[in-house]
């Protein structure tokens, strides 16, 4: 389904005010040769261990989102060249971490959508600690298992419900 975020914020003036709609903070960098996707979201919380993305990104991604709640941590990378490649061949849209990605090279190639804080070349920990399909915070937007994501050129979006 073609979208804009532009037009869906204007379409949905009162699911932005009820919180039914939010809009993520302008602090991601774009990733991914897909600029533009959306999808249902799956979540992970973890902290400088991608043990468990790795572990959600093998299995099939039927069109989903996984938003990973990274704590904003700069200091590690929770996605890389071949979790991309993986999300790819899954099935995954796209991927958004409140952290960092590395390869970003190979990123670019993946025929995927990610949004990060930044690319930083250092790699994470793989204890797998962490909790999957739990609520979540983006850059202070909470984000649940199921909402739907929408990214584009101009922004993304969270939504309570499928909008369209």
């Amino acid at each position: 389904m073609p979208f804009a975020t532009c037009d869906i914020c204007d379409a949905n003036e009162d699911k932005l005010a009820s919180g039914a709609l939010a809009v993520l903070p302008p602090v991601f960098a774009a990733f991914g040769a897909r600029l533009k996707f959306s999808g249902a979201a799956t979540t992970l919380k973890v902290f400088e261990d991608n043990a468990l993305v790795r572990a959600t990104l093998e299995t099939p991604g039927n069109g989903n989102v996984l938003v990973i709640d990274g704590g904003g941590s700069r200091r590690c990378a929770l996605v890389g060249g071949n979790l991309g490649q993986l999300a790819q061949k899954n099935g995954w849209a796209g991927i958004i971490v409140d952290g960092c990605i590395r390869d970003s090279e190979e990123v670019n190639a993946c025929q995927i959508g990610v949004r990060a804080l930044a690319a930083h070349p250092r790699k994470s920990t793989k204890k797998g600690v962490g909790e999957r399909n739990v609520g979540v915070s983006i850059a202070g937007v909470r984000v649940e298992p199921g909402n739907w994501i929408y990214a584009d050129a101009d922004g993304v979006l969270v939504a309570t419900t499928a909008l369209g």
